[in-house]
């Protein structure tokens, strides 16, 4: 099991993993997600509740497929793609569609925007990788408008038993082997799942949800359980 940055370390240490592998970041996702991260990134958005001019975050937005569905759905919105690892977003921005974005480098610690600023903020596979995931939350209830909804995708730890055992074999295995064969980063690919392992549980994550101020959180697992989607309200 890889060990884990300190947390005065990881942002470095994430902003420079994130760098080395942007090229081949997403064609992986689709490989060790056997293509399902599209389907969930849909669902992000469809729980955004996006009307015409609607303006959304996407923090932690990396290449920009979340930011780039929540146009496809409503095309009247104003989309915000943000990220603190520029690689990312250069590779983003070489991609159809990248020119109705704003792209914006931003440290989801401390976001650039003033309060109340959005209708909807969300997020993909972004909070395991923050030094402190209540201050990454409390931030984005803080840009939200009264009434604004937040949408995370994250992984959750893998359940016990049988299935749970299998999906770690997959993790400490499987996924290292794919990053080295086609990133040439191992490293990079044990600590992912490694950080999915070590992350809060679903539940612990709606919990601080609500302690960071928000209400009417809910959250779906998906993949096995080692997948959730959660939703919740300023």
């Amino acid at each position: 099991m890889s060990t884990l940055p300190p947390a005065p370390e990881k942002p470095r240490y994430v902003r420079d993993m994130f760098a080395r592998i942007a090229p081949r970041y997403d064609l992986l996702n689709r490989l060790m997600t056997g293509g399902q991260d599209v389907r969930w990134r849909r669902e992000v958005i469809q729980r955004a509740r996006l009307a015409p001019g609607h303006r959304l975050l996407d923090i932690g937005a990396g290449t920009g497929d979340l930011a780039r569905e929540a146009l496809r759905q409503q095309p009247a919105a104003r989309v915000v793609a943000a990220d603190f690892t520029l690689p990312m977003m250069r590779v983003g921005r070489q991609r159809a569609g990248h020119a109705a974005l704003t792209w914006l480098a931003a440290d989801a610690l401390r976001l650039p925007f003033a309060d109340g600023t959005f209708d909807a903020v969300v997020s993909g596979f972004l909070l395991r990788n923050v030094a402190d995931v209540l201050q990454a939350l409390r931030e984005q209830h803080r840009v939200l408008r009264p009434g604004g909804r937040v949408v995370i995708l994250e992984t959750t730890p893998p359940p016990a038993g049988l299935v749970g055992a299998l999906v770690r074999l997959h993790f400490r295995w499987v996924i290292p082997l794919l990053g080295r064969l086609i990133a040439g980063d191992a490293q990079a690919y044990r600590y992912l799942p490694a950080s999915s392992e070590r992350f809060l549980t679903a539940a612990q994550l709606a919990a601080h949800l609500a302690a960071a101020g928000f209400r009417r959180i809910g959250y779906r697992k998906r993949m096995l359980g080692t997948v959730a989607i959660h939703w919740a309200e300023k």
